[in-house]
């Protein structure tokens, strides 16, 4: 009896031990240095904050490292439970039939509550499908602003530009004068392609900017981007804009030194910007726009990544993905992610909180990157759909490094950019086959 006893002893021990064990995930991210910190942070408090569920962050290494080690855990099939996925490759996961859980799909599934209109008008959209439904939870959203050394802008007796036009004519020969490098960017095709055509309402891509079929070609090679292009070219020569290289890090430093007025940079800079000993004061405003193109400029196309459910887990784990996404874009932690990064709180809920806690009465700058994204929308700013779009933008940085290099010109660097992507995509349609 004694022995019997034991044994059912043990078994309900085990049972109890089963029944009440925590659920363990697993999140791969781009996400290095004081950023990595902080989602770190986030898991950690996720955890503490129940014990249904234990979520394991992973950082994976650079954006382009982080999708490809993805793309082969999936074909071995060992991919985790959540991925981070930069915006140039939300075509190629989202294209990868079977590979995900639509995200509003998982929630409703797992009885968390969804409303796309939760969310500010600048993210709804950009990893959603061509019927409106989010596919990839954003997660470090961002927008393209202009920074702006207040120090320098004042000794050149201006003010920061609203149109290109006023930079070229006013701006620039002042900050010249005045001893400055008017301008540089950290993205020549996040900055001066992509959020070009969303800014001014431009379409970027064939189907619906890519997002209603594979047979897409780009439209790049357009008369605005062209004379955008022959302008940035000319404010070169004429020592209004500097080009350090294609690395974010060489056109952000001779900012941060006070050698460059203007930079534009990603609204996610913020954060690192404040935490910075700069050598003078900044702000930020919107980007620039073309009078003679628009009157009426339009939102900005989020840059940054989202956070992928990966299909192929167990319900149980598929339903703490969902509680671990309930719990990341509560206002509260949305909230303190925009804070200690400078990335845009992705719901109206956790903006308003943001607000009444008076973070921009301290920090007006921090709001610039929120604003810019819920300007008007237009037929084509909600975002755009190409595969094999990392590869694209390659194919930019390199032409736009040779038309600044003085080795060829603007019309045959669009061209090629034109030619070499269409190509990609065609190889990209053929996998969705």
């Amino acid at each position: 009896m004694i022995r019997f006893s034991f044994v059912s002893t043990a078994a309900l021990i085990l049972a109890a031990n089963t029944a009440f064990a925590e659920t363990e995930i697993t999140w791969w991210h781009a996400m290095g240095g004081a950023l990595g910190e902080t989602v770190n942070q986030i898991a950690t408090d996720f955890n503490a904050s129940q014990s249904d569920y234990k979520i394991t962050p992973v950082f994976k290494g650079s954006y382009e490292e982080t999708l490809t080690a993805g793309i082969a855990a999936f074909r071995a099939g060992e991919q985790p439970n959540i991925m981070q996925v930069f915006d140039a490759g939300a075509a190629t996961v989202i294209g990868a039939k079977g590979a995900t859980i639509p995200v509003q799909d998982l929630l409703t599934e797992n009885g968390v509550n969804f409303d796309i209109n939760d969310y500010i008008s600048g993210v709804r959209y950009f990893y959603a499908d061509a019927e409106g439904k989010m596919i990839g939870m954003p997660f470090n959203s961002s927008s393209p602003i202009m920074y702006f050394n207040t120090d320098a802008l004042a000794k050149a007796g201006v003010e920061a530009p609203k149109t290109w036009e006023e930079f070229e004519t006013v701006t620039a020969p002042a900050l010249k004068e005045a001893g400055y490098i008017p301008l540089a960017q950290s993205h020549s095709p996040w900055i001066f392609v992509e959020n070009f055509v969303s800014r001014h309402n431009l379409p970027f891509a064939t189907n619906d900017n890519g997002y209603t079929g594979t047979d897409t070609k780009i439209l790049v090679n357009s008369p605005e981007l062209k004379m955008h292009w022959t302008n940035v070219k000319e404010w070169q020569d004429e020592g209004f804009y500097a080009w350090y290289g294609a690395s974010w890090d060489d056109n952000q430093a001779p900012f941060e030194e006070g050698k460059v007025a203007i930079w534009l940079g990603s609204s996610g800079s913020f954060g690192g910007l404040m935490k910075k000993d700069l050598p003078f004061e900044f702000s930020a405003t919107y980007l620039p726009y073309w009078e003679e193109i628009t009157t009426e400029p339009k939102q900005t196309f989020i840059g940054g990544a989202s956070l992928f459910a990966m299909a192929g887990h167990p319900a149980e784990e598929n339903k703490a993905t969902a509680a671990f996404f309930q719990y990341l874009t509560s206002p509260e932690v949305q909230y303190m992610w925009h804070k200690e990064t400078g990335y845009v709180p992705i719901t109206t809920a956790a903006y308003e909180l943001a607000k009444a806690d008076g973070h921009y009465d301290r920090f007006p700058a921090a709001e610039v990157g929120i604003q810019q994204l819920s300007l008007p929308a237009g037929e084509y700013t909600k975002g755009y759909r190409m595969g094999f779009y990392p590869q694209i933008r390659d194919v930019m940085n390199r032409e736009f490094g040779r038309i600044l290099s003085n080795e060829t010109d603007v019309e045959a660097a669009f061209s090629t950019i034109e030619t070499e992507s269409n190509e990609l995509l065609a190889r990209f349609a053929l996998t969705q086959n």
